[in-house]
């Protein structure tokens, strides 16, 4: 593909897939942090959190929209200074006595920003790349979209642990937030010199609303037409049902007090058991599980990737009842459930492309992130004040009780034998 000026790939790559991946940890990672620490209840914190996965969940109704005004490349550079204001934002209003409905504000700009990027950024690198470069890439752009998580999740909270030290904790996210200001004006100057300019990357003027609204209607009637369509969105909605339950709370559980039934570990331990053991974790049991499907197909890995994705939370069970205060014991543990979670995690990706195979399978795989993320978003709602009305002993159990819904959710599809190997 030809474009008005040559540019490695290697140079933009990298920045703008980890430009897209800390916008999303700071949404759902960073935001549970600071309210956990200002003081919120279990409850509050994880409802207030789980509704910022809205953008991600309605983004397909907006994303074949952006074509009509601008560029890819465009949406991308505003996106990101957009960003930037966001983090500002919470920067700002952390520290004021409005903290909690500012903060919650500027996290909703943030979370729209972030989706709208993605929409931005996935669609140039189809434009920026021919389709050798695609399957290149394809792993460096993982790479450094998970490289985003090890960041969010282990290094910004470790460094929060450490100006915890000497500051507030209003001063201390405030300071973290204001840097990733300027982490994301700094990407956006970058990224405005170094994307390239494709050819195919045009304003589609010849587009209206009313056609796009068409056409978007007609993809939309043909998603709950194909066949298993019904049986696809209870496996989207249900397959992670128990993950979406954990995930919420092993944060909050992790650095709760021993008195409230949590482990009491410090933001510097967290950041190094979850952000980096269990990222790597999550990272070894992706790579494996991709490796089996593409060894053997989907179908023949679907029940073990659902026995994966369930079974391993046990560790949570294990970690409530025991409280154990060795934290080599807390990393194994941790890590054995985020490698269960990589692994199973493959099957509902693949799933995915399965499904939307066909005439408009992109826009039908968008619909499918949005459920995705609606599989997150409400399990989260209740998960807090299920907690603190059980105790996070008897939370565990009942999330393995729940993981008898994956299960029903798997046992109903139908898969062809071949799809997914090499």
């Amino acid at each position: 593909m030809k474009t008005k000026r040559k540019i490695s790939p290697w140079a933009w790559i990298p920045t703008l897939y980890f430009a897209e991946g800390l916008p999303y940890i700071a949404v759902t990672v960073l935001s549970l942090q600071i309210y956990m620490q200002m003081g919120l209840s279990d409850a509050e914190v994880t409802f207030y959190t789980s509704w910022l996965y809205l953008p991600w969940v309605i983004k397909p109704l907006w994303s074949p929209f952006l074509d009509l005004v601008k560029t890819k490349r465009w949406w991308i550079i505003v996106m990101q200074m957009l960003v930037g204001a966001a983090f500002a934002g919470v920067a700002f209003t952390v520290n004021t006595s409005f903290w909690l409905q500012g903060t919650i504000c500027f996290f909703w700009l943030l979370a729209f920003s972030s989706a709208t990027h993605d929409v931005g950024a996935d669609g140039f690198y189809m434009m920026g790349l021919n389709q050798h470069e695609q399957a290149f890439f394809v792993g460096i752009r993982s790479t450094f979209y998970r490289i985003s998580m090890v960041v969010g999740k282990g290094g910004l909270i470790a460094l929060a642990g450490l100006l915890h030290k000497n500051f507030d904790v209003h001063w201390t996210w405030s300071l973290v937030f204001y840097g990733l200001m300027a982490l994301f004006v700094g990407l956006s100057l970058y990224h405005r010199f170094i994307l390239p300019r494709p050819l195919d990357d045009s304003e589609k003027l010849q587009s209206s609303v009313s056609y796009l609204l068409r056409s978007f209607g007609q993809t939309f009637v043909s998603f709950f037409r194909k066949e298993q369509s019904m049986k696809i969105i209870c496996f989207l909605l249900l397959f992670r049902l128990p993950e979406a339950l954990i995930i919420p709370i092993s944060q909050l559980f992790l650095q709760a007090s021993k008195a409230k039934g949590g482990l009491d570990l410090s933001e510097i331990e967290y950041g190094a058991v979850n952000g980096v053991v269990g990222v790597v974790g999550l990272l070894a049991g992706g790579i494996i599980g991709g490796m089996m499907i593409s060894r053997d197909g989907l179908k023949r890995w679907l029940w073990p990737m659902t026995l994966a994705i369930t079974l391993p939370n046990l560790a949570y069970v294990y970690l409530a009842y025991t409280l154990p205060c060795n934290i080599i014991a807390i990393s194994v543990a941790v890590f054995i459930e985020n490698f269960g979670y990589g692994f199973g995690f493959c099957a509902y990706m693949l799933f995915m492309i399965y499904f939307s195979q066909g005439e408009n399978k992109t826009s039908h795989y968008a619909l499918c992130t949005g459920f995705m993320a609606l599989s997150m978003m409400l399990p989260g709602l209740f998960a807090g004040e299920l907690a603190e009305a059980v105790g996070y002993r008897w939370f565990f159990v009942i999330v393995m009780i729940a993981c008898v819904f994956p299960f029903l959710a798997a046992r109903q599809l139908r898969v062809d034998n071949n799809f997914g190997k090499k």
